[in-house]
């Protein structure tokens, strides 16, 4: 799934190290569909070729408001009205300034002037103190009055050798803002909380009981929730995945550290999505220290208690405070008649099941939603778009 396919793009460059951010952005939003028109200043000039921004793109690079080969040397005019949004990447101090002031001196500063209803988007990139200074901050403050969508910076190790908030966002974080930028905003203002992957029983200090849960679905669902506007908590077993971005996340690694996380969060949330894969008990007995094999071989005795039923203890929360719930189900057989069962039992609105042979560590899902009315079967698809469509499902249950 291309997630920018058919948007145009224009990338504007400013003076600064970060250029090099740029090019990797690029590549990663062609990837998933973008067409670029890329400006650069001469300030950008000195830190990056044209050249390598043309390779990249396929198309000429813009330098020069003066450049003729616009047949009426109004590229800043023609650029931006087939663009559907300008990112400025990086966007230095100056250009900043120049932007809230209305300053018009070179191609891209133009054309941010004259693009008319086109969207402008700008990551800023510059030393902390810089970034800290009152006039920046002013600055900043203007351009979002005026409707610009600011993205970072983020904080860190810079080029100058000091460490503080100022850095442009790395590619991957650029690239989740494009997309989010363009995506509905049906959950803006929702609290979500999610839990996702396996949780990890001890058996000793070395052994655990786990379950083959990738968490793939739980984060695309996080991530899809982010790029609809709303504020998301990750409570998240443990898996080999990278934090979506924009997504607060939380580890734990049993169910009942899950659960005590959980019910400390749902009181605050709209909905509350389970998809987590919780072990259903815990080892009761197990050992501070390493089970040793004895010379008849003979296996520890374990003792098994249940463990918490998350789901059902946040649906049985205060009306005042419950949230919308989502439950998932994997099973491997007569998945409507037992998710339906597992909707009632949970006392749920909405129950999302699916076929563990199907779709556990997979890319891919085919889900089946149970609610009140009845049941409806969704094609197979990759779980970021099924986790796309789910949020919207849910943000059109809690509009209606």
């Amino acid at each position: 799934m291309q997630r920018l396919a058919h948007k145009r793009l224009i990338l504007g460059l400013t003076g600064g190290i970060a250029c090099y951010k740029s090019a990797e952005f690029l590549r990663r939003a062609q990837d998933q569909g973008a067409q670029f028109d890329v400006v650069m200043t001469a300030g950008a000039q000195q830190f990056i070729t044209p050249i390598t921004f043309k390779a990249l793109s396929g198309r000429p690079v813009h330098t020069d408001l003066w450049d003729n080969s616009s047949t009426d040397n109004m590229a800043h005019i023609h650029l931006s009205r087939e663009a559907d949004a300008i990112i400025i990447a990086p966007a230095s101090t100056n250009f900043i300034a120049k932007l809230a002031q209305g300053v018009a001196d070179d191609l891209l500063s133009t054309l941010c002037i004259a693009r008319g209803h086109c969207p402008l988007i700008v990551a800023p990139a510059m030393n902390k103190e810089m970034w800290a200074h009152p006039a920046t901050q002013r600055n900043l403050a203007q351009l979002q009055a005026d409707g610009v969508h600011i993205i970072g910076p983020g904080s860190g190790d810079q080029a100058c050798g000091e460490i503080g908030d100022g850095r442009m966002l790395e590619p991957h974080q650029l690239l989740a803002e494009t997309i989010a930028f363009f995506e509905p905003k049906t959950l803006a203002g929702k609290k979500v909380l999610i839990t996702a992957g396996p949780t990890s029983e001890p058996i000793d200090p070395i052994r655990t009981i786990t379950n083959r849960s990738s968490g793939k679905m739980g984060y695309a669902i996080a991530e899809a929730a982010f790029q609809a506007g709303a504020d998301v908590h990750l409570v998240s077993g443990p898996v080999k995945l990278d934090s979506p971005y924009g997504v607060k996340r939380i580890s734990v690694e049993s169910a009942r550290e899950m659960q005590a996380t959980v019910m400390g969060l749902a009181p605050h949330a709209d909905v509350f999505i389970s998809v987590a894969a919780v072990a259903d008990w815990y080892v009761s007995n197990a050992s501070t220290n390493k089970f040793k094999k004895d010379a008849n071989q003979q296996a520890p005795a374990l003792e098994f208690a249940p463990n918490p039923d998350i789901l059902a203890g946040v649906a049985a929360m205060d009306t005042s405070v419950r949230p919308y719930c989502v439950g998932f189900a994997a099973e491997t057989e007569n998945l409507l008649a037992f998710a339906e069962a597992k909707r009632v039992r949970k006392a749920v609105p909405l129950l999302v099941a699916n076929l563990a042979q199907v779709a556990m560590d997979k890319d891919d899902t085919e889900l089946l939603l149970v609610h009140e009315q009845g049941h409806e079967q969704w094609a197979p698809q990759s779980k970021q778009e099924a986790a796309q469509h789910l949020v919207q499902y849910i943000a059109r249950q809690l509009h209606s």
